[in-house]
């Protein structure tokens, strides 16, 4: 009788203990989803986005979590956007990241925000998105800048670079080279600097004479031009070309593989830099190197997200609050260097830096205080 409750006493403990075990262990598992096009025309840019958050789920998850990503191939359409939402619903997801395409992300945020599952999205920067936010308050936070803010952000170099030069803005005629020059006119503008000429062009022309003609009638010794790579080669040739060199200045379109003629030395590219060279990404390079893999296009920024989403997750676990909420309150250290979110959930620091072209490439280039 005594041996029967001797065990039976042993039993009732193993049960209990096991108790704040099992409980430790379910607080442990942490899914994260990840919604990114693994199939089409985008699978490529897809498959960096889930690399990093392979790496960064095996890396960088807090202490204490064992974390799951759960990666879902959006398709970069409406109807993957919302099999994606449906499957990270079903899986109880605490956070999403992901979405490279408007499309997908529009369609999944109204289903994930009725269950109060907030998404980063390390790609999507048009205005639309948090105007439509203002209406209906989706839980959306994005680390790509908009264009309004992108051109403020170029105003405010440029700003220092010609306080004392005659400069010119000109754009390409489409909607995003039109307004990324008128955007940095207007910033310049509220500093009390002028363009000496604002004019579009013609995009695509081997030969820019006529515009190079009108901007040595003007003056202007520095352009900023709001089009792609090979319009700021053909305009800053053809102004050399006459005797009248200037310097241009774009944005990351510039970083666009050379088509024809290629851009002049000292060209110049404000940007925000590459993510794989950023001192605060050394750890997660290492650990994609390790892992066999090249911290490419959407690698880094995947790994920088989910680092973002497992410590929302974790933080807001341990204050009894949602993901949400840390993510309106909370910096985040990420391999992307310190992140905040303003209350559009717009990134709220100012990324961007000045590179020049060296002939073969875009290296960082101080600012005059």
């Amino acid at each position: 009788m005594m041996k029967r409750f001797l065990l039976l006493r042993t039993v009732l403990l193993s049960l209990v203990l096991s108790v704040p075990a099992a409980l430790s262990t379910a607080r442990a598992d942490m899914r994260i989803g990840v919604a990114a096009p693994l199939s089409g025309p985008f699978a490529l840019l897809g498959q960096q986005l889930a690399d990093g958050a392979h790496i960064a789920a095996t890396t960088a998850a807090p202490r204490g979590h064992a974390v799951t990503p759960i990666i879902t191939d959006d398709k970069c359409t409406a109807e993957g956007g919302l099999a994606a939402a449906a499957t990270f619903i079903e899986a109880q997801v605490r956070v999403v990241t992901g979405f490279l395409c408007m499309e997908a992300l529009e369609a999944a945020l109204p289903l994930l925000s009725e269950k109060n599952i907030p998404v980063i999205t390390p790609a999507i920067r048009e205005r639309g998105l948090t105007e439509r936010r203002a209406k209906a308050p989706f839980p959306v936070f994005r680390l790509a800048m908009p264009r309004d803010r992108e051109a403020s952000a170029i105003g405010d170099i440029l700003g220092r670079l010609w306080r004392d030069k005659p400069f010119a803005i000109l754009d390409d005629g489409t909607i995003p080279g039109r307004e990324l020059a008128h955007g940095v006119r207007a910033s310049l503008e509220a500093k009390g600097l002028k363009p000496v000429l604002a004019e579009t062009f013609r995009p695509g022309l081997d030969n820019q004479s006529a515009l190079a003609a009108l901007i040595r009638r003007s003056g202007a010794t520095q352009i900023f031009i709001g089009g792609e790579r090979s319009d700021a080669a053909a305009i800053a040739s053809a102004a050399s070309a006459i005797g009248h060199p200037v310097t241009a200045v774009g944005g990351e379109t510039l970083r666009a593989a050379p088509e024809g003629p290629d851009l002049a030395p000292g060209t110049l590219m404000i940007a925000v830099p590459e993510a794989d060279t950023l001192p605060s990404a050394a750890s997660a390079v290492a650990a994609f190197r390790t892992a066999g893999r090249e911290p490419e296009g959407y690698a880094v920024p995947g790994y920088a997200t989910l680092q973002i989403a497992m410590d929302a997750a974790a933080a807001g676990e341990a204050g009894k609050q949602p993901a949400q909420a840390m993510l309106r309150s909370r910096t985040f250290d990420t391999a992307l260097g310190p992140i905040r979110f303003d209350e559009p959930g717009i990134r709220a620091d100012h990324p961007y830096g000045l590179f020049r072209y060296d002939g073969s490439r875009f290296v960082p280039q101080g600012l005059p205080d």
